[in-house]
């Protein structure tokens, strides 16, 4: 006999409390903790448990073989994953609202399915008329992808159980989703537990390869009860920005794979291209002979990168001038900042500074620092970078240049795109570099400093030894 219940559940990490809160005591966040209803059931009176079921042990010294995995058929996609999909494994895929993540998965069920395996796609958002539509626009239409409109949990696993096992399974969205043994409303915590849950199960016993969708949330989470990112075996995150083409796709979590490997799309009125060189893309737009643009020699992964960092510096008008970045750490600005001031002599207080890195992408190891350091120099000397040239180094506190790792892997890639120069820590290259490739060793940040100032023309130098001195 079942009784419906009140309880309170934060929507942000899943605990459940008997009365109302304003703050969560499990994760700590304000006006999360929302009204629901659960169907509960009773014991009744002289109602035997249910007996246990024995299983077997296994012990540690067994023979295990590698997670057989399928090829998606999209090399940027099976970068990311590992290789491809593992049988058995269910994948939590998030984004922005409008950034192609239908786009993306249709074109992967669309690829399995064309190379002879079961591929379904269930909508909870759209009718399969809606779905019809954008696979004529990609050119899909005739690969032999079983769709459904459906939001029902026990009959998507009661459909999906029946006739052959399907290779991949695509949930759009698992928000949309909802179970009957919950009783709440669709999106809501509970019913985005119990159906993943369900989906899990499923694809667990029947070895599937399930891909949930999951909608972000203002501040880049996606929305629903955390738990569930725990529960999934990876969560791949699908980047980019309205204005810009490139898509980036990027693994938090990956219990059968790397999580530092990126996938890079391009999307286009056909869909989303790969893109299996993305140094040459992001730099085929490069502002030559401008001041404040530098080369930065990045790795994604086990994959070299090449950026251009943008700096802009001007004079502010402003009590507190502005510090704007965009796809770098604002920490490691303010680190270099002070780098700068403490070690090398360069007052930037007085000045709002600017960083960019071009084509939306998004950095995260510290070897920019060189070439933030190097671009925020060009911009306030004003004397344009060579342009044949790439930066990258840590930087460290006392103004040290840090050798990084895989110097060799950003030599080469900058040689293959036709780069004549580099500006690298004088350490830490494992082999020698390409002959083509001129290898500037820098061992402090003030070195460079002194490199860009000589340069600039007489009265940048002029300048530049002002805001040196002044203060």
């Amino acid at each position: 006999m079942a009784r419906a219940n009140l309880s309170y559940v934060c929507q942000n990490c899943g605990a459940a409390y008997g009365r109302w809160q304003g703050r969560c005591d499990a994760c700590g966040e304000w006006n999360t903790v929302a009204e629901e209803s659960a169907a509960l059931e009773r014991a009744m009176p002289g109602r035997k448990s249910r007996k246990g079921r024995v299983f077997q042990l296994e012990s540690l010294s067994g023979a295990s073989s590698e997670a057989p995995r399928l090829a998606s058929g999209m090399a940027e996609l099976d970068r990311v994953t590992g290789g491809g999909f593992v049988r058995g494994s269910v994948l939590l895929v998030g984004g922005d609202p409008g950034i192609g993540k239908s786009t993306l998965l249709i074109q992967a069920a669309a690829a399995l399915a064309r190379a002879g395996h079961r591929a379904v796609y269930v909508s909870g958002e759209e009718a399969v008329a809606q779905v019809r539509l954008r696979a004529e626009r990609l050119g899909l239409a005739a690969a032999p992808v079983e769709l459904a409109a459906e939001t029902a949990v026990e009959d998507i696993v009661a459909t999906l159980s029946e006739g052959a096992t399907p290779r991949l399974v695509v949930i759009d969205s698992i928000q949309t989703m909802w179970t009957d043994l919950v009783e709440s409303a669709p999106g809501t915590v509970t019913q985005v537990r119990g159906a993943a849950q369900a989906l899990i199960r499923f694809a667990k016993r029947s070895g599937a390869a399930v891909i949930l969708v999951g909608h972000v949330t203002k501040d880049g989470q996606i929305a629903g009860p955390r738990v569930v990112e725990h529960m999934v075996d990876a969560v791949l995150s699908f980047e980019g920005e309205g204005s810009h083409q490139f898509r980036i796709l990027r693994a938090l979590k990956n219990r059968f794979g790397p999580t530092d490997e990126i996938g890079v799309f391009e999307m286009t009125g056909a869909g989303l291209r790969e893109v299996p060189n993305p140094s040459e893309l992001f730099l085929s737009e490069r502002d030559f002979g401008a001041p404040g643009t530098a080369v930065f020699a990045g790795m994604e992964g086990t994959r070299p990168l090449l950026v251009e960092i943008q700096a802009l510096v001007a004079p502010s008008p402003l009590g507190t001038p502005r510090r704007a970045v965009v796809g770098w750490d604002p920490n490691r600005l303010s680190m270099v900042l002070a780098v700068l001031e403490a070690r090398c002599g360069v007052k930037l207080g007085g000045y709002d500074i600017y960083l960019n890195v071009a084509g939306g992408l998004r950095i995260a190891e510290p070897a920019a620092d060189l070439a933030a350091a190097a671009a925020l120099i060009s911009s306030l000397s004003g004397a344009p970078l060579p342009a044949e040239a790439v930066y990258f180094g840590e930087v460290s506190l006392s103004g040290a240049v840090r050798p990084v790792a895989a110097a060799a892997a950003r030599l080469k890639e900058a040689a293959k795109l036709g780069f004549t120069a580099a500006f690298a820590p004088e350490s830490g290259r494992d082999e020698p570099p390409d002959p083509a490739l001129r290898v500037t060793p820098v061992a402090a940040l003030a070195d460079l400093v002194a490199a860009i100032a000589a340069r600039a023309a007489p009265n940048a130098r002029r300048d530049l030894r002002i805001a040196r001195q002044d203060g």
